[in-house]
């Protein structure tokens, strides 16, 4: 007797195809993140302040970057990171009697030393700046593989974007180019033409007119932000505004600056910004950068989740669910990124599968559970299994996010199997302990969600998540995250009937330990079989065809 198991095989040969073209890249990202050198984990970055001035007629930038560290392990030597299609003319520090002082640098490769002169003690704060400038990197395949975006609107004039993600924002100015150390504020000057308008994050605090026929956007930052979140967008921008009340009760500046050919299409688009806010809000807790804004920009490229400034190039299309997926993905993160990041990029699955289960939530909340299932059986087919989402150790972003040995396709795990394993998840605890734990990762306890100095945002792990499941449902799930998030493998259950008995086993790499309950359907009855020994035996009438797992809520190897 056959036993029904509901199999994926027949999307999976419609999505495959298309699934492999959009994974290559075409080229290789300069990549960030990974081991952090002893020279960048001996200090602490507080603040930087950029300073740059856009060229768009000969594609190039000259600036100055300071920043403010403060001195962590003693150190003689501070290295950062830059692009070697930029050059550095000088660095000068504050002295201790305020003074500029030149210091002496060394470009090798991508980083710079920077020598102090004097060794610097744990404490000691440091204030120094960086002119560079020079023709920044073309981005090849933005968003993915990165750099500037130089396009034109629809009449000839410059729509310039910035998308570095996958590459670093060491790819357009100096910095300390990893995912563990955030400044606590940011100061963003950018100087265009006067006809051109400059969108960038956090809130703008005044424009300066120079008499060189440019004039001086100046953007503040109130709270810690990942380096490749920073982003200017450079069009003669129009913009839709509105005021829009948060969850807490306060107001929150809602802008899409927008192509001055695309108004019409922008209204309309505005519409749903505000829908997805307010989706976001009741689910994950209120927006999270309300001293600042939120902020929407049309580019020049697909999308990426720059924070209070989130870039939106997807041309006003809808999915086959109604909705603008892009613009919904790229919001989620300002939870999922933004407010909680990933302390090294190993976990970026906290951004990306996080993020993407939201828009499959979305699709639940306007078409019910049935859509819902559909729009997931499409994700599952886009799962390789090639390497673990989150291996206990540090890793590039071009390791957690590419496939190697060559970097340039994209694994797509952090995403669609990231948005399975809290399907799974969900399944396992139940809805609301599961929703529990969403709304208790983006903000720890309800007297959080009133903060908005900074203290809000914080660096999170895979076993942040771990620790938060396990204190809300009181039970030790370490074996959940040990078999999908540590493994590349997927579990697999061995199916069998021997007369009148049904046989269920759990397979998994190196045996591990593995109690995931199952449903079963036995005709119009459904039972939650418990498999707390790793295998179950049922007594089944004869003549019966069980359906195992029938909503496909568990993820699992449904090969034969």
């Amino acid at each position: 007797m056959n036993i029904k198991i509901i199999s994926l095989l027949f999307l999976i040969i419609i999505y495959s195809v298309e699934a492999q073209a959009q994974r290559n890249l075409g080229a290789k990202p300069t990549d960030t993140g990974g081991i952090l050198m002893a020279e960048q984990a001996c200090y602490d970055v507080k603040w930087y302040d950029l300073n740059i001035e856009v060229n768009p007629q000969q594609r190039s930038i000259y600036g100055i970057l300071t920043l403010n560290a403060v001195i962590v392990q003693p150190v003689e030597f501070i290295v950062l990171d830059l692009d070697t299609l930029l050059s550095i003319d000088s660095v000068f520090i504050n002295n201790s009697q305020n003074e500029l002082q030149i210091l002496k640098f060394e470009q090798r490769g991508w980083k710079v030393w920077i020598s102090l002169g004097t060794m610097h003690q744990p404490g000691a704060n440091v204030t120094l700046s960086v002119a560079y400038g020079g023709k920044p990197r073309t981005a090849l395949r933005p968003p993915w593989v990165g750099g500037f975006v130089w396009s034109s609107t629809a009449d000839g004039q410059p729509w310039i974007g910035v998308a570095c993600q996958n590459d670093g924002a060491d790819i357009w100015w100096p910095c300390k180019d990893h995912p563990s150390d955030e400044p606590d504020s940011v100061r963003i000057h950018v100087t265009i033409p006067k006809s051109l308008v400059c969108a960038s994050n956090g809130r703008l605090r005044a424009i300066t007119q120079n008499t060189n026929e440019t004039h001086t956007y100046h953007w503040f930052v109130s709270t810690p932000i990942n380096n490749y979140g920073i982003s200017i967008n450079i069009a003669p921008y129009k913009t839709i505004e509105e005021n829009y009340k948060s969850i807490t009760g306060e107001i929150i500046p809602v802008t899409y600056w927008v192509l001055p050919e695309n108004v019409e299409k922008g209204q309309t688009l505005f519409t749903q910004i505000l829908e997805h806010l307010r989706f976001h809000e009741e689910l994950l807790g209120p927006y999270p950068f309300r001293a600042d804004k939120y902020g929407v920009v049309e580019t020049p490229y697909l999308g990426m989740e720059h924070q209070t400034i989130i870039a939106y190039g997807n041309n006003y299309k809808n999915n086959d669910w109604g909705f603008d997926f892009l613009h919904h993905h790229e919001l989620s993160h300002e939870w999922w990124g933004n407010l909680v990041t990933a302390a090294d990029w190993t976990d970026i699955w906290i951004h990306e599968g996080f993020g993407a289960y939201m828009q499959q939530l979305y699709v639940e909340k306007l078409h019910g559970a049935k859509a819902y299932h559909q729009s997931m059986a499409v994700s599952r087919t886009k799962i390789r299994n090639a390497k673990p989402v989150a291996e206990r150790r540090p890793r590039s972003l071009a390791e957690s996010y590419l496939v190697a040995p060559d970097y340039i396709e994209s694994d797509g795990d952090n995403y669609n199997k990231g948005t399975w394993i809290l399907q799974t998840m969900r399944y396992l605890i139940g809805d609301k302990d599961f929703f529990t734990s969403l709304r208790r990762m983006t903000y720890p306890d309800p007297a959080s969600e009133k903060v908005i100095d900074g203290r809000q945002c914080r660096f999170v792990t895979t076993d942040d998540y771990l620790a938060t499941v396990k204190s809300i449902t009181k039970k030790d799930l370490a074996w959940f995250f040990e078999v999908y998030l540590r493994q590349p493998v997927l579990p697999k259950l061995v199916s069998k009937i021997e007369g009148t008995k049904l046989h269920l086993r759990w397979e998994t790499p190196n045996g591990l330990y593995f109690p995931m309950p199952v449903t079963v359907q036995f005709g119009k009855d459904i039972r939650r079989i418990d498999m707390s020994r790793g295998y179950a035996d049922i007594v089944i009438a004869k003549n019966t065809q069980p359906v195992i797992n029938p909503d496909q809520w568990i993820l699992m190897d449904v090969s034969k």
